[in-house]
């Protein structure tokens, strides 16, 4: 016979989980392995509230396997490490991302692109190398590889610090292989929700001419006051997007939702790049013509490598970077999510862990 959740591995926890599509979640009683010879055990603070968290508990991409256990935005702290682990001791303040586990030996693994790895393993809703079942942050404590543990900035504080262990370095990463790093070049960043807002500041950090993208105009003062930002422009402005089109060197798409990429395409100079990051649920039409007449580029990312990820939070704490959030307590997570679906959120949900999860 199978065993449950909560008899698995030898140590208990307490989380929160979806047990179906409707993406409800309630408490969830399940367990965690010992920790091993590489492992490193944190008792977890905070954990940052992704829209990926929401596609998942609905099962919005099709291949979520209940329950789920969502969270891989985890800041904490060591409370074991085993006998072979040299990069942390206990009491170090850490961060887990997406990633807990891959194979260590493919291309991809050795050119520090474990995200990219055929055997990526991811914080939930994944299978480890033993076969069981990963679960996420939303949740009292974690063991994992200290090869997918990150040391967080002294200065980067642990709540506002969270969100940026997904959202920070899937806008970091882009811009560090697409070159998007130039000072004074021109980005567009479409979408200002929780990476439109990182990628804001990351781009101003590295010195970039920043116009925001957006359909709601009551984004335009956050935008510039708030975050930075050069220039607002509104896509439904028919006047304005004429006004703009040929004008940026790169646009960052952080849409999750299904739009058209055409009227981006248009705003970018000749050679210029439209990098995507956001996920949505359905394919979007990519015009072609744009395309060959103007040289232009789409791509797209996926967060980033371990030696990325450090060098993103690095970054972000020589920057003062952190996300814009609202903290919330565990039982508040299923109106964050019904929240979050709307956009009503500035601009990152984080859930206070450790004053808000009790046995």
């Amino acid at each position: 016979m199978a065993k449950t959740p909560v008899d698995e591995h030898p140590q208990k926890v307490y989380g929160w989980a979806a047990t179906d599509s409707s993406g409800i979640l309630s408490p969830f009683h399940f367990s965690r392995r010992d920790n091993g010879d590489e492992d490193v055990t944190i008792k977890i603070l905070y954990c940052g509230v992704c829209h990926s968290d929401l596609h998942t508990a609905k099962n919005e991409w099709g291949f979520t396997f209940y329950p789920v256990v969502p969270g891989h935005e985890i800041v904490g702290v060591v409370t074991k490490t085993g006998k072979n682990v040299t990069k942390f001791k206990d009491g170090d303040r850490v961060g887990v991302g997406v990633i807990v586990g891959s194979c260590k030996s493919c291309e991809c693994c050795q050119q520090d692109l474990e995200n990219y790895c055929p055997k990526f393993v991811f914080t939930y809703n994944s299978l480890y190398h033993d076969g069981t079942k990963t679960y996420g942050g939303y949740s009292d404590m974690i063991v994992v590889d200290q090869h997918y543990v990150l040391r967080f900035p002294d200065n980067l504080p642990s709540d506002s610090g969270a969100p940026l262990l997904c959202a920070g370095i899937t806008v970091y990463s882009p811009m560090k292989y697409y070159g998007i790093t130039e000072p004074g070049k021109h980005l567009g960043v479409a979408g200002l929700g929780g990476l439109g807002h990182v990628a804001v500041k990351l781009a101003k950090a590295f010195g970039l001419k920043v116009t925001v993208i957006s359909t709601s105009p009551n984004k335009e003062t956050e935008a510039i006051d708030r975050l930075g930002a050069d220039s607002f422009l509104l896509s439904t402005d028919a006047a304005k997007i004429k006004a703009a089109l040929g004008t940026m060197d790169y646009i960052i798409d952080t849409v999750s939702g299904i739009h058209p990429l055409g009227p981006l395409l248009g705003l970018l100079k000749v050679n210029g790049k439209l990098i995507t990051v956001g996920l949505p649920g359905k394919p979007l039409e990519l015009p072609i013509l744009p395309l060959a007449l103007g040289r232009k580029l789409v791509g797209g990312s996926d967060i980033g490598g371990m030696k990325e990820t450090q060098e993103m939070l690095d970054f972000c704490g020589k920057h003062n970077i952190t996300a814009d959030i609202e903290l919330i307590k565990m039982d508040y997570i299923n109106t964050a999510m019904e929240r979050m679906a709307k956009s009503d959120v500035r601009y990152r949900f984080v859930i206070d862990v450790a004053n808000s999860i009790s046995k």
